[in-house]
């Protein structure tokens, strides 16, 4: 089984002004450190971590109730919601990006569930 990394841009939802339009993100998954989950790491120190089945779900309807929560947003974006005892980040995806990172993960051979 083979690691799987993506490099995309993704928007912060933010009411800040000085805000980046897009900002890189990283989209990486290892089946042999956890066959099950998933990591995005965002600008800075930021990285999260969780289950591929919530990606899956969330991009076809609201899904999540801890720190990670995932829905789609209109027909082809979708938002990530990560809670932080600092605050709320919420990030902006194409949903065709994240689609597509969750069937080369898929391919890498991991199938379980």
């Amino acid at each position: 089984m083979s690691v799987v990394e993506q490099f995309a841009r993704a928007h912060l939802v933010t009411d800040s002004p000085e805000a980046p339009d897009a900002v890189p993100v990283v989209l990486r998954y290892d089946p042999e450190a956890d066959p099950r989950s998933v990591r995005v790491g965002l600008p800075g120190p930021h990285e999260w971590a969780f289950s591929r089945d919530l990606l899956e779900e969330g991009l076809h309807t609201p899904a999540g109730l801890g720190d990670v929560r995932i829905w789609p947003c209109g027909r082809v974006q979708a938002v990530m919601e990560f809670h932080t005892s600092k605050g709320v980040e919420v990030v902006q995806f194409e949903s065709k990006t994240l689609l597509g990172f969750l069937h080369r993960t898929y391919a890498a051979g991991a199938t379980l569930r």
